[in-house]
């Protein structure tokens, strides 16, 4: 990420991994009354490499889709053009395809337009180059199959199957699994409707066990 947000994993640039969510970013980011500049420090980019995002000559990673639906008050869903039938309460699995991107794969658990944003993932191994993530709201995971090391600030939690974790969005935390076949999760955290909601990316220490 040309700034990369420190403690961030790149971008992958392997066609068909994700929608092309081009168009989705800038008409967003325009709805919101945000210029380039404005939505870039605020997601820790650089204006130029939005501008690559925004234009398709980078695709985003899963946690970069997270930090950019967050600025934008919306879901990782309508950044893929996905369009689920609002206020539906049930989401059938038929109708959940999962989306890969930098290891990490994701299904929708939860439907549109809510104030909670509900993920069923699949986490890959963690590295030092995962991300570290500070930003407003709650998180909450429940893990399925195989273990996961959450860092929330100097300490490391490692959480086996049926564990479960809720914690402020504001501690820096990393999430990566703790066995090389990866993880599988129950995954949900609030959405920040205002424009002005901003995501810190990067700035923490990575954590190690």
């Amino acid at each position: 990420m040309d700034h990369v947000p420190r403690g961030s994993a790149p971008e992958t640039t392997a066609p068909g991994i994700m929608p092309d969510v081009a168009p989705q970013l800038r008409a967003l980011r325009r709805r919101r009354g945000l210029t380039l500049e404005a939505a870039a420090q605020r997601a820790g980019l650089s204006p130029a490499h939005l501008s690559r995002l925004e234009t398709g000559n980078r695709q985003p990673s899963l946690p970069m889709l997270l930090a950019l639906a967050r600025i934008y008050g919306t879901t990782v869903a309508e950044l893929l053009g996905e369009t689920p039938l609002e206020r539906d309460p049930v989401v059938r699995a038929d109708r959940s395809d999962p989306v890969e991107a930098d290891g990490w794969i994701y299904r929708q658990a939860g439907g549109a337009g809510r104030a909670m944003q509900c993920l069923r993932v699949h986490v890959p191994y963690a590295t030092r180059a995962d991300i570290v993530r500070v930003h407003p709201g709650e998180e909450w995971l429940h893990v399925l199959e195989g273990q996961v090391r959450l860092a929330l600030g100097e300490t490391v939690h490692v959480l086996d199957p049926g564990d479960s974790a809720h914690f402020d969005s504001l501690t820096p935390h990393r999430i990566g699994a703790v066995g090389r076949a990866g993880a599988e999760l129950l995954f949900v955290h609030t959405l920040m409707q205002s424009p002005a909601a901003e995501l810190c990316l990067g700035g923490g220490t990575p954590h190690s066990r």
